[in-house]
């Protein structure tokens, strides 16, 4: 079957703006160009080859970077109702993470990662364990606005900080931030968000470490690793960062065992620069979370699953342009919809 556009000429500079939009959330939403193409076919009987689809994709995702890049957002300025922490105060959240993207070098050789950023502004609902009074309706579900991109650092801060501004962070009394443990994300959030209280390093990134130390301790006993991951994800849940260090500072390790010295020194060196943001008891009290899963979640649904992909490499350009067409896409509802009213 030929595609249609090959019969009549169709590309991507004469699609019709309905047609564009469903072209360039098809080939954003599926696994490949190829499935939005037959995704395309599907849902609206119009058959597009998938160089169509990955161009008119890419071109959207370049007009949404450059509307933001313009300091540009989109839709009415629209405040959350922020949900309340343990004391009773108004919170907001904000977090920010990284991925490497697989890239295409010359001549279709492989070439090295770039990092694509994934920034967020979400109102997730209240711990009920915690949180007594301001909870939400059944079936409410967390708010979000993401922005990502194969952006330096520094050039995240005012795109996210405009999203923040929209939906009205400056309203909440509390300001939290997550991050995993990455060079710069700390003072990134206290820059950029100068009344945050915490910057938290979520625990289920600082649980992956506890998973690999225990995993070398106990390389041949999958149980054993298991049972003492455990064990040092509670201690580190109930008694916070310092207090896992000074238990591993006193802990006799098997040093002389091949390759055990460098996975220890990796991750008790990560521990001693970031213990500082693990007071997760501190946190929990405050029925703060300390990693909802949401800035991992944001990474691997708003990146991941689209471009890291089997096999996939990418121009720096396209995988640039395919983030903020899946950021948009996975923001609240209406962010889609007012980008395409502007559009038209």
């Amino acid at each position: 079957m030929v595609p249609w556009d090959e019969h009549v000429g169709l590309s991507e500079r004469n699609l019709t703006p309905a047609l564009e939009q469903l072209t360039a959330l098809t080939g954003g939403v599926a696994d490949c160009f190829e499935k939005g193409s037959d995704l395309l076919t599907k849902t609206t009987g119009v058959r597009l080859c998938e160089s169509t689809v990955q161009r008119t994709t890419e071109a959207v995702g370049e007009r949404i970077a450059a509307r933001l890049g313009a300091g540009k957002t989109l839709g009415a300025k629209k405040p959350w109702d922020w949900y309340r922490d343990a004391q009773g105060r108004t919170v907001g959240y904000v977090g920010l993470d990284a991925t490497g993207v697989p890239q295409q070098g010359p001549g279709g050789t492989e070439a090295d990662h770039r990092m694509a950023y994934v920034g967020m502004v979400y109102n997730p609902l209240p711990d009920r364990e915690r949180v007594f009074e301001g909870l939400p309706r059944p079936g409410a579900t967390m708010k979000a606005r993401y922005v990502s991109g194969l952006y330096p650092l520094a050039e995240m801060g005012p795109l996210l900080r405009r999203q923040a501004w929209q939906v009205g962070l400056d309203d909440a009394e509390v300001w939290i931030a997550l991050t995993d443990g990455g060079n710069g994300l700390e003072p990134f959030m206290e820059t950029n968000f100068p009344r945050v209280e915490a910057v938290i390093v979520d625990y289920w990134h600082a649980s992956e470490y506890v998973a690999k130390l225990a995993q070398a301790l106990h390389p041949d006993d999958a149980e054993g690793a298991q049972v003492q991951t455990q064990e040092w994800k509670r201690l580190l849940k109930e008694e916070g960062g310092w207090t896992l260090l000074a238990v591993w500072d006193e802990w006799q390790w098997p040093t002389r065992r091949v390759g055990f010295r460098e996975v220890l020194d990796e991750v008790l060196g990560y521990f001693r620069n970031q213990a500082h943001r693990m007071e997760y008891p501190e946190y929990e009290a405050n029925g703060w979370y300390i990693g909802s899963g949401a800035v991992e979640s944001a990474c691997k649904t708003v990146v991941g699953s689209r471009l890291k992909g089997a096999g996939m490499r990418w121009s720096e350009g396209g995988a640039h342009a395919v983030c903020h067409v899946r950021a948009l896409d996975r923001s609240e509802p209406g962010q889609w919809e007012a980008f395409w009213q502007l559009a038209f």
